[in-house]
């Protein structure tokens, strides 16, 4: 992911500031690691709901995750008590895994984990085509398992 940021100027790589032509060039790169990418597409989404939907689209993600042998789940960091909403969303979410299983969340910062970068590009390309620019998606159609789900309102 470092030799896909190239020359940019930002401590990470971020999909909102690339230009299209940079999107579909990440995306494509990204795709060509053949790796499968989870993602919970909660909708509708009001603003003074997010974290209650980010929730639920999380203790999703662990249960998809954990399916596929994943135990840790590795999220961006933000601040403290934000982070702690995540890790009580990670144990909510434990009602639903089997007895005994042992999964966690991690939180690192984007500009520390380029593997976060991933995700970032995923979900932008995801968002993408819900909101009518298909060709993000395209490259990676085959790779991204979507879950779509209704949050509240």
């Amino acid at each position: 992911m470092l030799d896909v940021r190239g020359g940019r100027r930002s401590s990470k790589l971020h999909w909102y500031p690339m230009d299209h032509q940079e999107k579909l060039d990440v995306v494509k790169r990204v795709a060509d690691f053949d790796e499968l990418h989870v993602v919970t597409v909660g909708t509708p989404v009001r603003p003074k709901r997010q974290e209650r939907s980010r929730a639920l689209c999380l203790q999703r993600l662990v249960v998809e995750l954990h399916a596929v042998g994943v135990d840790t789940l590795v999220a961006e960091a933000r601040q403290a008590d934000l982070n702690k909403r995540d890790v009580d969303s990670v144990r909510h979410a434990r009602p639903y895994l089997p007895r005994g299983t042992a999964f966690r969340v991690e939180h690192r910062f984007g500009k520390d984990e380029p593997l976060l970068w991933i995700a970032d590009v995923v979900a932008g390309a995801v968002r993408a085509r819900l909101t009518g620019s298909a060709a993000f998606f395209e490259p990676l159609s085959g790779c991204v398992h979507e879950i779509r789900m209704d949050t509240p309102t």
